[in-house]
């Protein structure tokens, strides 16, 4: 990482520049300050534990809450959720997850969606053995067998018709987090999900064993005949790279067509990584954090055989949620990434120059947020994280719109 994104990142993060938003209260919306000027943040709805939404092409709006209900959002009213989703491990960060609508559905009305499964199977005598790498942040009661997996169906009203499993991680494992669970459609019609390293570490090395990549599947669960590692023996085909913790956000940037995503470390060295075919991030050889008992993790500068981050964070941010923007209302942030922020409490905006981030925006909202997706008309919504989690929208506070796009401090 170079000199002037480390400096970039410290004033981020400690405050010492106007990197850091105020807000105050204005009726029943906030005002937030930024770089670019004032952003009104309305309260759209209150949700149990939203994880992921997506834009159905009639602009109504599907969401995930973690329990196992996809809902829709659509003129200020929540659907009921929407019936034929199969069981659901909801435990810990397992659940109902990312939600994403086919390229093709005005024809075929399919929408995938990502969930922790239960074996069928559950072995009498399984047992969580913990690993002091983690501290204390390991259930131990937890001795269920089971993975990470992706379904699609047919939307049928509020129905979901024909659903059937496409992906599943493996091998499943007993307990613990790490799902990943992102969903992203490349423009050639491709799938992409992010599959954690369910908090194992050596599996995301490990080419027999889908955790821990970045896998790249077609929409019906088969494999691409391009894929990189479809033709090499010992190495399941549906990986893309290798070498991933817990990636919490993708998206395909506009321009040069790459998927970007972003990834939990360890105590420190949240990454932001472009994503090439074939190639290996590190994790959890190298990273820019330590381990949650103090053990070292040599950092990515240390060898030359890994990927390196386009950006890290340490202290973490804990970034989930990935989206470019590219609508006309923040025309200050067009072709910026936005991230959201769970520990960090923020949306974070990235200022990109081709594939280098030159400058790093904390909006601070003091509320977990746990995806961020663009609105057709260039609003944006954000997930925030919890039991009483919420859906958010964003748009220039009366007064702001000439400053948002024409301010000389935007992106700086």
């Amino acid at each position: 990482m170079t000199s002037i994104v480390r400096t970039l990142l410290a004033a981020s993060l400690l405050g010492a520049t106007p990197l850091l938003a105020q807000s105050n209260s204005t009726g029943s919306s906030t005002v937030v300050r930024t770089q670019s000027g004032s952003v009104a943040i309305e309260r759209l709805a209150e949700l149990d534990n939203p994880w992921g939404m997506a834009y159905l092409p009639d602009g109504r709006l599907l969401v995930t809450e973690k329990a196992g209900s996809l809902r829709i959002y659509h003129r200020g009213k929540l659907s009921p959720s929407i019936t034929g989703l199969p069981a659901v491990a909801h435990r810990g960060q397992g659940g109902l997850l990312d939600v994403a609508v086919d390229p093709d559905f005005a024809r075929n009305r399919m929408v995938y969606f990502s969930y922790a499964e239960l074996a069928e199977q559950q072995p009498a005598d399984a047992r969580e053995t913990g690993d002091p790498r983690f501290g204390n942040f390991v259930d131990l009661t937890d001795n269920q067998l089971k993975g990470g997996a992706v379904a699609r169906g047919r939307l049928d009203g509020t129905q979901l018709r024909d659903v059937q499993v496409i992906w599943r991680q493996t091998p499943k494992m007993i307990g613990r987090g790490h799902f990943g669970g992102r969903l992203t459609f490349s423009p050639d019609g491709k799938l992409f999900i992010t599959s954690g390293d369910r908090m194992r570490f050596d599996p995301a090395q490990d080419l027999a064993s889908n955790v821990g990549k970045i896998v790249r599947i077609n929409p019906d669960g088969s494999l691409p005949a391009d894929n990189p590692f479809v033709s090499r023996q010992g190495a399941l085909g549906d990986i893309w790279t290798v070498g991933s913790r817990n990636a919490l956000g993708s998206a395909i940037h506009p321009a040069s067509k790459q998927l970007w995503i972003h990834e939990m470390g360890p105590a420190g060295g949240d990454e932001v990584n472009v994503m090439m075919a074939g190639r290996n991030y590190g994790w959890h050889v190298v990273s820019n954090g330590d381990n949650y008992d103090g053990s070292h993790v040599p950092d990515h500068i240390t060898s030359k055989e890994f990927e390196k981050p386009v950006l890290s964070w340490t202290p973490s941010v804990s970034p989930s949620g990935l989206v470019f923007y590219s609508g006309r209302r923040f025309a200050g942030w067009r072709g910026n990434a936005l991230l959201g922020g769970l520990s960090s409490k923020a949306l974070i905006r990235l200022t990109l120059d081709s594939n280098k981030v030159s400058a790093v925006e904390m909006i601070n909202l003091d509320k977990r947020i746990r995806d961020v997706i663009e609105s057709p008309d260039g609003a944006v919504l954000l997930l925030v994280d919890g039991d009483k989690g919420e859906l958010l929208r964003l748009t220039p506070a009366a007064g702001s719109r000439k400053k948002l796009g024409n301010s000389p401090a935007a992106g700086s």
